[in-house]
């Protein structure tokens, strides 16, 4: 039966113009999932880190900065979708600070780490073909913005999702889109080379490329880093942060026993007998940010090497093929993680950078606090604190916050000032009026089916 499903997903990729090399890897991980893997990392295989290189201590001047970032593309992570906040678009074209969207910051950017270093830096966005246009949009306004001979983007991969029971395509005619899906982030790699990127960016003498998620402003090309990769020939660098309490569900590196090697353990690889120790940041005690940096030609290598395949581990991602309707066919999402590409290249490393390069906006807490005083945006497109400590912990009520359109109806005068707020909890049904200040750790309950109106000018303290 499972031959059969594979013949009939590998012919609904081909008939929908998908590239070779990309059913060559959904047939590789079709075939592990066929054989009962599930890409679990139990823990007594591995051990937790040792002592890693840190951002601020990396012996680098000035010169080798600029040589290295004149050999850099900058790749943003922009297949998403706003959906989790009920939006439709790319979520990188919401607006989130001052009236700029993500993509305006982050043109902003590239654009002055080109005037500071004299660098052509290109900008390149991994688009889905929901993102692509709108993205596109955005960045036209960017005159200066494109490098000639260089794309301003290419497109991930589609892959189908398979009904969970007889492992063949799921179809869903109310809604065909549904029966497919992108093969998670470490489709990167695969899509590169699918694109002609890859060979585009090399033959144009680009060596390395920093990549990150199109959500994270905080991921800046940082020549410190690319000088680092390139005096010490690494071929697979990654941004790293210390662990606290809010990350112990993140996905964490840690060392193989089997070879020594450093890998990534995300939380849809953790055994439930290994919860706790996955969940223990005094064990395990950096994260991934997602921010990578990779040896463009060592990656070629080892594609043309494995035909396309660079074996990273398998996420079975077991979901509805409605996402929004529990009552629609189980299916399952072969995904793999672009940081788990740690394990795959000799000599990769790990770098602990500031929790300044690590902002991204996943839901509207995120959103409240980037927006709010807290974080200043300069000429730059940098994003600088101006809070003393921690970020200060946001939780909005999710029945009348997740979605944007109803946490703007009750913001219409903008975000409280939090700049001197260590945690904001919110309950029930609360709208905020203009200039609020909120100091040290608050809550606010609103009455059960009532709507509570917080003042003009008024002050919240705990």
């Amino acid at each position: 039966m499972s031959e059969a499903g594979l013949q009939q997903a590998q012919d609904k990729m081909r008939a929908a113009g998908a590239a070779e090399v990309a059913i060559t890897v959904f047939s590789h991980y079709y075939r592990l999932l066929e054989a009962g893997q599930q890409g679990t990392i139990r823990e007594d295989e591995i051990e937790p880190v040792g002592d890693l290189p840190h951002l601020e201590h990396l012996d680098t001047d000035a010169e080798a900065m600029r040589a290295a970032l004149a050999e850099t593309v900058v790749i943003k992570l922009n297949g998403g979708l706003g959906t989790s906040m009920g939006v439709t678009g790319p979520k990188s074209a919401l607006p989130v600070k001052d009236g700029l969207s993500f993509l305006d910051i982050i043109a902003k950017q590239i654009l002055a780490t080109r005037r500071q270093y004299g660098v052509p830096l290109p900008l390149v966005l991994m688009n889905s073909f929901r993102t692509k246009d709108e993205s596109l949009a955005v960045l036209s306004k960017y005159d200066d913005l494109p490098v000639d001979g260089i794309p301003l983007d290419f497109q991930q991969n589609m892959e189908p999702k398979l009904l969970a029971d007889d492992l063949t395509p799921a179809e869903w005619p109310a809604d065909p889109e549904l029966a497919w899906c992108p093969p998670g982030h470490g489709d990167l790699f695969t899509a590169l080379v699918a694109s002609g990127m890859l060979d585009t960016l090399r033959e144009r003498g680009f060596r390395h490329a920093f990549i990150s998620n199109a959500d994270n402003l905080g991921a800046t090309p940082d020549g410190r880093i690319a000088a680092w990769m390139a005096e010490h020939d690494v071929p697979f660098g990654m941004e790293v942060c210390r662990r606290t309490r809010s990350d112990r569900k993140g996905g964490h590196v840690a060392v193989r026993k089997a070879d020594g090697r450093l890998i990534l353990r995300d939380s849809a690889q953790v055994h439930p007998d290994d919860v706790d120790s996955f969940q223990n940041t005094k064990l395990h005690t950096t994260f991934n940010t997602n921010n990578l940096w990779i040896d463009l030609d060592r990656l070629a290598e080892l594609m043309a090497g494995h035909d396309g395949v660079l074996g990273l581990p398998i996420i079975v991602n077991r979901k509805t093929v409605d996402p929004a309707d529990p009552s629609s066919p189980k299916v399952i999402q072969l995904e793999t993680g672009m940081g788990t590409a740690i394990e795959t290249f000799d000599g990769s490393q790990a770098v602990v950078v500031d929790r300044s390069r690590f902002k991204p906006v996943k839901t509207t807490n995120d959103l409240l606090v980037l927006r709010s005083d807290v974080y200043d945006l300069d000429e730059a497109g940098d994003l600088t604190t101006t809070h003393q400590g921690d970020e200060p912990y946001v939780d909005l009520d999710g029945d009348f916050f997740k979605i944007l359109a109803d946490f703007e109806a009750r913001f219409p005068a903008g975000p409280p000032s939090l700049v001197r707020a260590d945690r904001l909890e919110v309950r029930g049904d609360v709208a905020f009026g203009k200039d609020v200040v909120v100091v040290g750790e608050v809550e606010v309950s609103a009455p059960e089916g009532e709507r509570l109106e917080i003042a003009d000018g008024t002050e919240l303290r705990g």
